[in-house]
């Protein structure tokens, strides 16, 4: 359990998954014995993976989940790996915008918003559709291998293809695949466990 004593000032974080896979957080605990429970972090504040939490991330991300589930199912992506990425690449901030000119909740470079349809990079439905089906050509492209599809969405395809369909050794690619998998790995853990 998470103590305010071991993790701040931050609130506790409880988490349910309903019968359609989908899984529901919020800061209120419900009187009595209910669905949600608490979202649990090691006593050092990280999470089992080891990352550093923030429950602010995981609240904001529960305005999400409906557009989520939906556009994973159509892209034929997981949605845990789709809020994985979203963590890493925007922390659910709808209004991103990066130092390379990446946009919206799944960071979509303008080339890559226009080649998924998208007209509106910062309308939650539309990034995420125009992300989730990018991350699920990837996966086809890189044969389901999600670490290659990752780094490829990292710092695009060629790059991938460039280093002989390895990982391409650029700081940032290096540090977002494992960082974008534990994540994701957390994700599916607390899915298992609940």
């Amino acid at each position: 359990m998470c103590a305010p004593a071991i993790c701040g000032a931050s609130p506790s974080i409880y988490k349910y998954i309903d019968a359609d896979g989908v899984a529901h957080f919020t800061d209120k605990p419900e009187p009595g014995p209910g669905r949600y429970q608490l979202f649990h972090l090691t006593p050092d504040g990280l999470t089992h993976s080891g990352e550093h939490y923030d429950p602010k991330l995981l609240a904001r991300a529960t305005q999400f989940d409906a557009i989520i589930e939906s556009e994973a199912k159509s892209a034929g992506v997981e949605p845990d790996l789709i809020r994985a990425v979203i963590v890493v690449e925007s922390g659910f901030n709808s209004r991103a915008v990066s130092r390379t000119g990446a946009v919206g909740l799944m960071q979509l470079m303008p080339a890559t918003a226009t080649r998924f349809g998208v007209s509106n990079p910062y309308d939650p439905r539309q990034n995420v559709r125009g992300g989730a089906h990018y991350l699920g050509f990837l996966m086809n492209r890189f044969r389901q291998n999600v670490r290659l599809a990752l780094a490829a969405f990292n710092a695009g395809e060629d790059a991938v293809d460039k280093n002989s369909g390895q990982i391409p050794p650029f700081v940032e690619t290096l540090a977002y695949v494992p960082k974008v998998l534990k994540i994701y790995q957390l994700l599916q853990q607390h899915r298992t466990t609940m």
